[in-house]
């Protein structure tokens, strides 16, 4: 009986030795939030404070005030006309830092293999760094990388998890 007690004691040792409080987490997310450029987590309003925002011409300056993704349709590589307002934006941001250059990630979802998903990724990029440099964006500026579907944004084998992970990424450099 005493040998039973102790395994269960154990047992709820390792398992809470493993969890991490919202504090610890709030933490790495402060250092996430302050490698990506951010002035002031955005989780401080939790706590009553006042959210300042982001340093500007930063990744979170984009992803917050822009939008740094679009997304595509099922084996598809051209722009709908979401993608292509949101493009339009991140051009007219651009053009505010002359200076930055940014990668343009191409991504797939799961399905097909990893050749064809490469490739498709590629299409994915060139085709929003096409855009880009019509709308006057330098083309030295903007650099493609595909990952096909080897960095999916989500995980699941569902039309919701692969609708979000059919997307092109702007990175800055």
């Amino acid at each position: 009986m005493l040998a039973r007690y102790l395994m269960i004691f154990v047992a709820m040792f390792v398992v809470s030795s493993c969890s991490s409080t919202d504090d610890e987490s709030m933490i790495d997310n402060q250092a996430d939030v302050e490698r990506e450029g951010i002035t002031e987590s955005p989780l401080s309003d939790i706590y009553g404070e006042e959210v300042q925002g982001f340093a500007p011409g930063t990744q979170a300056d984009l992803v917050v005030n822009i939008g740094d993704r679009i997304f595509f349709g099922y084996d598809r590589y051209d722009l709908s006309n979401e993608a292509l307002s949101i493009l339009d934006a991140q051009a007219n941001w651009l053009a505010q830092y002359p200076n930055l250059s940014i990668t343009v990630e191409g991504h797939a979802d799961e399905r097909g293999t990893r050749e064809y998903n490469l490739a498709l990724g590629d299409r994915r990029a060139s085709s929003v760094k096409s855009y880009l440099i019509a709308l006057g964006i330098d083309p030295n500026r903007v650099n493609t990388i595909s990952y096909g579907k080897e960095r999916p944004s989500v995980l699941g084998a569902n039309d919701s998890s692969w609708a979000q992970n059919r997307r092109g990424v702007t990175k800055i450099d």
